[in-house]
């Protein structure tokens, strides 16, 4: 039997580590924190998932207010202890499910990663994905080398010998002031066509979660940034969340550099598996173009569960759907 046993993020954070599990960080008190300062974003509450009462899996929701209604959050969540068949899978849902309506009427569907489709819908919005790129960043910066594809050692290669850009850990600079960062992005953003989100987005996303959970990696030339990552860290895992680069520098390999010398000072710092998020798949066919820069720097594609929709409030859910099928058309 499938049960849901609600705690605070610190006692959570603990018995995942006691499992031997690392939390995504979007799924810790820190992450919690950060979206509480963001209009239309709250907290909702954090559990340990427990079959026949033993702990099989996390999980932490925010409750996201947008066009006057309520849906529910988990980013990378559940986090399970061990990847659930079909049958575990759906009594989870179905035991979170039954949670949420006995707490929050107002909840009008969840969106969490699930490995299975049964009882659940394609995402109303943003693109998830079931395949991501992680660097195993152990053993040095020869041995990071060695384990990417020849394509990728040849291209990191090329760009220790001769991109003349400097590569370092800017998060303090970032955090005094980001606004030279973010004209990088606004240049990536018209360049490759999609709208940057507003600079606090990501201003307050490095302040909030402080330089133990967020990196700014940035590449310079003349003493001009010329590209930049954003890098989320909870325990021994980081992703890399943003990145940009100016179109003067694109054929210098400098986002070759800039990625290598971040496996290589993450790798330092104790950090084991560095998280590319996302590549395209038949599932993800939108993010395709990512995958010749993202997959030359290991072998190995790993899968993930991608984010998916539990309708709660299905006729509400229902017109959602149809509502955003005539804005696709129109």
């Amino acid at each position: 039997m499938i049960s849901l046993e609600k705690t605070e993020y610190p006692q959570m954070e603990e018995a995942a580590i006691a499992a031997g599990v690392t939390l995504p960080i979007e799924q810790t008190g820190i992450w919690a924190k950060f979206q509480a300062d963001i209009p239309g974003r709250t907290p909702w509450g954090s559990y340990r998932i427990l079959q026949d009462g033993k702990t099989i899996a996390f999980i932490g929701f925010i409750d996201m207010e947008t066009h006057g209604y309520h849906y529910l959050r988990a980013v990378h969540g559940p986090v399970w202890i061990a990847k659930p068949d079909e049958a575990l899978e759906r009594e989870t849902i179905d035991a979170i499910v039954a949670e949420v309506q006995r707490v929050d009427k107002k909840v009008v569907f969840l969106r969490i990663d699930t490995w299975f489709t049964a009882g659940t819908t394609p995402v109303l919005s943003t693109i998830p994905y079931n395949q991501t790129v992680i660097i195993d960043v152990t053993g040095g910066d020869d041995a990071i080398i060695t384990r990417m594809k020849k394509r990728g050692r040849r291209d990191v290669r090329k760009a220790l010998r001769e991109c003349p850009a400097g590569v370092a850990d800017e998060t303090k600079e970032a955090i005094a002031d980001f606004r030279e960062y973010y004209d990088v992005m606004v240049e990536t953003a018209k360049r490759d066509g999609f709208a940057p989100a507003p600079i606090t987005d990501y201003s307050d996303m490095i302040e909030a979660l402080g330089a133990e959970h967020c990196r700014v990696f940035a590449a310079r030339i003349d003493e001009r940034v010329v590209a930049w990552s954003i890098v989320t860290v909870n325990g021994t895992r980081a992703v890399r969340y943003y990145a940009a680069m100016r179109n003067d520098v694109m054929r210098l390999h400098v986002t070759d550099k800039l990625l290598y010398q971040e496996c290589c000072i993450l790798g330092s710092q104790g950090i084991t598996d560095y998280d590319l998020m996302g590549i395209g798949s038949d599932f993800a066919p939108s993010l395709m173009g990512l995958n010749e820069f993202k997959c030359k720097f290991t072998e190995d594609i790993t899968p993930v569960a991608p984010a998916r929709d539990v309708p709660i409030k299905k006729s509400f859910y229902k017109a959602l759907t149809v509502a955003k099928k005539l804005k696709t058309k129109l």
